[in-house]
């Protein structure tokens, strides 16, 4: 049972509770997408990196912030609770924010300071990420028909609180800090984390505080470790523990961990560690069935990674006058990803699925992993057209003979970027979402957090592979010719690496093709059953669909 320190449960307690916390929420997403947006921009001209030592250290710091939410969601689950998680990483984030102030503001821009700073600030982010949202759902009882449907407006509204906060950054922030100064739009971040989080702490007895429940990461623990001390028992599913009609024949060394010798037949208490219940076991082995189709779309994540480097700098490059007087931030085009998802999911929501079901009879439309490979092959798409624009981009350098003159504007228009925006943003509508209604459909109810923990470590993944490929790129091509990827974009042959990216896709599209066809689905208890047999009604699935992708392809 749950254990709440202050039984609140009104609609209008809920929601002024709510309101609190979504203060925050803006704060980290405002100071996130801010530090993301255009941070390959400050790292080249402001700290005088080169090109791929800029983009490789986006993609480690993008890394270890993805990463970062395992770890605080294990912490908030098993010791400390989600309020309090929440204060201490936010107190985290707040010290990284004022140490970049300051870091930015030094005349000689200190760089270990820097660093130093920006991984504070993605330690606090671990914490936020996965218990904000949830803290605030929290405060909304589930007892009545209407606070769930509160909870539900409410999603709405967190929702928008994150596109306007993304939004606001990308554009307002890319602007302060190419035309004003990075120390001025640093130090607007960190006023608002400072206002955001004095208001959340003045509704700090309005919350519903849960106690710590106990992480999933025990109960999969548990099932390895029973099925390692007993590899060497001989039974049936006979003398199995738990046994239910979901025993499944994958992973059948797991199968081990429920079984029970003499000692355990006789006995009335269970070592956990030793026994494990049939349940326990088929979660985990759902889990395990999942991975493959993950780690299958690691390209898929790579492709997305230039969405924050190697796409801006192109911007940079180009013609950004939209006045006489005014030029918009190489990064404001990463704002169109957000309208094109908020613009395609409802019409794959409202439209496609229905007319799709009249064809395939499922409910979705199409499959999750139909939904999922849609979105690979319009990633391979991306880089392929991505190819064809930055080579146009070469073609106009050598006709104005500025192929040697980096620093120069180049006379072709940053809209020739917009379509690689709109291809990423379909695909993540597609890809994205498609995961984490595959994840949130096949995984058990109180494992569904780890399921969306799986796919944060999934897109961290990428950003070690997206350095690995760079690297490699950049070995050979210095050995065998004029070395990619140089400071000089124009002679970086920025276009052979997309390329080189598509061919790469187009095989993890194959491999993934191949790993879906043998996918079993697989359908475990759900708590909260609807007319269309899900454990969720229609309109949570789509809310929390857009918030999963609006974290994690942006």
């Amino acid at each position: 049972m749950d254990d709440y320190t202050n039984t609140k449960t009104t609609k209008e307690g809920g929601w002024h509770a709510a309101i609190f916390i979504t203060f925050v929420e803006f704060a980290e997403s405002f100071a996130i997408t801010g530090l993301r947006a255009n941070l390959i921009t400050y790292l080249t001209n402001e700290l005088d990196e080169s090109l791929s030592e800029a983009t490789k250290n986006i993609n480690t710091w993008n890394g270890v912030l993805l990463l970062f939410p395992l770890l605080g969601g294990f912490i908030a689950d098993s010791y400390l609770g989600r309020f309090t998680t929440i204060i201490l990483s936010s107190l985290i984030c707040l010290l990284g924010m004022v140490l970049l102030t300051i870091s930015v503001s030094l005349e000689n821009h200190h760089e270990k300071l820097f660093f130093i700073a920006l991984y504070i600030a993605s330690v606090g982010d671990g914490g936020h990420r996965p218990c904000l949202q949830t803290f605030a759902a929290d405060q909304f009882d589930d007892g009545t028909a209407e606070e769930r449907d509160a909870k539900s407006s409410f999603f709405n509204w967190w929702f928008l609180t994150q596109v306007f906060a993304a939004i606001s950054a990308v554009f307002f922030l890319g602007y302060l800090q190419e035309n004003v100064g990075w120390n001025k739009a640093m130090a607007l971040q960190t006023i608002v984390w400072i206002i955001s989080l004095s208001i959340f702490l003045v509704g700090i007895k309005r919350y519903k505080k849960q106690s710590p429940t106990g992480s999933p990461f025990t109960n999969i623990a548990q099932v390895f470790v029973a099925a390692f001390r007993k590899r060497h028992v001989k039974a049936t599913l006979h003398h199995a523990h738990g046994v239910s009609e979901q025993h499944t024949d994958q992973y059948r060394f797991l199968d081990k961990a429920m079984m029970m010798d003499e000692d355990e037949a006789s006995s009335n208490v269970k070592d956990p560690w030793r026994l494990c219940t049939m349940n326990q076991v088929e979660e985990v082995k759902i889990l395990l069935g999942l991975i493959p189709i993950s780690l299958s779309c690691v390209m898929f994540a790579v492709v997305q990674c230039q969405l924050s480097t190697f796409f801006i700098k192109q911007a940079t490059t180009m013609q950004r006058s939209i006045a006489p007087n005014f030029k918009i931030s190489a990064a404001s085009l990463q704002g169109v990803v957000g309208i094109v998802i908020l613009f395609c999911v409802p019409i794959y929501d409202r439209v496609f699925v229905p007319i799709a079901r009249k064809f395939t009879g499922q409910r979705s439309g199409i499959t999750f992993c139909q939904r999922i490979g849609a979105g690979l092959v319009l990633s391979v798409l991306n880089m392929v057209v991505s190819g064809f624009v930055e080579a146009k981009r070469i073609g106009v350098c050598n006709q104005h003979n500025l192929m040697d003159n980096p620093n120069a504007e180049v006379p072709i228009s940053i809209w020739w970027l917009l379509p690689q925006y709109v291809i990423i943003g379909t695909s993540d509508a597609l890809t994205v979402i498609g995961f984490q209604e595959l994840y949130y459909d096949q995984m058990p109810e109180e494992m569904r957090s780890l399921g969306a923990a799986t796919l944060s470590v999934v897109f961290g993944i990428r950003s070690f592979v997206n350095n690995g490929i760079i690297a490699v790129v950049v070995a050979i091509s210095s050995r065998f010719g004029d070395k990619w990827l140089q400071n000089n974009l124009n002679k970086a042959h920025l276009h052979h690496l997309y390329w080189i990216l598509a061919g790469l896709s187009a095989i993890n599209l194959c491999i993934y093709v191949h790993i879906a066809n043998a996918f079993v689905y697989k359908k475990v208890h759900t708590v909260r059953p609807n007319n269309d047999g899900s454990g969720c009604s229609n309109k949570e699935r789509y809310i929390f669909s857009v918030i999963t992708v609006s974290c994690f392809g942006c």
